[in-house]
């Protein structure tokens, strides 16, 4: 848009505006506009709080003009409360019984691990018995090799295996028995055996 058409414009918009009218504005009127704005202010709140006392007045009416609960109502409120009860009793009756059970597993548990430390009686039994059958045929083997008292060992065999006749050093013993009395024999045999040869010999 040109310079000039702005300007015709304006001229134009000049020529039709009228000379604006300034209204006369007394002191009254000014006390009167003043008194209108504190009406409003004082006003406007007054009437908010009208407004909510009414509201509030006809919600208390009508609650009090309420019919009461049917009775029906109140006896299935009553039942479900009850049977809620039961439930929670039932729930905590559960809860007891098997916090029990867990504390008298983990008790029994207890006395089963400190069982588990003690030894066996029947195998500590065991152990002293085949301890001392050692110990017996220990020192008959000293009376019999190294001091050579044969009638005091042969005693000490025999009397483990009286004893212990089950035991594995039982059967030691008898297997020494047994070569106490093939030695015997071996000696007893050996004077025949020297007067046959005399005697084979002489005739020679």
């Amino acid at each position: 848009m040109s310079e000039e058409r702005v300007k015709t414009l304006l001229q134009g918009a000049d020529e039709i505006a009228r000379e604006p009218v300034f209204a006369r504005i007394s002191a009254a009127g000014i006390r009167r506009r003043v008194l209108q704005r504190r009406l409003l202010r004082v006003t406007i709140p007054v009437a908010a709080a009208a407004v909510a006392l009414v509201g509030f007045a006809l919600w208390a009416i009508c609650m009090q003009t309420e019919e009461p609960p049917e009775p029906q109502r109140i006896a299935s409120l009553e039942e479900q409360v009850r049977q809620l009860r039961a439930q929670t009793d039932a729930t905590l009756k559960l809860v007891r019984e098997v916090l029990e059970r867990d504390r008298r597993e983990r008790h029994l548990a207890s006395l089963e691990a400190e069982l588990a430390r003690i030894p066996d009686p029947m195998q500590e039994i065991e152990r002293q018995v085949d301890k001392t059958a050692f110990l017996l045929v220990y020192q008959a083997d000293r009376l019999y090799k190294e001091l050579n008292q044969t009638e005091s060992a042969t005693r000490a065999y025999k009397e483990v295996i009286q004893l212990f006749p089950d035991n594995q050093w039982a059967d030691i013993a008898r297997e020494r028995l047994s070569e106490i009395e093939q030695r015997q024999i071996n000696k007893s045999d050996q004077p025949n055996r020297k007067g046959e040869a005399r005697c084979g010999l002489r005739s020679v």
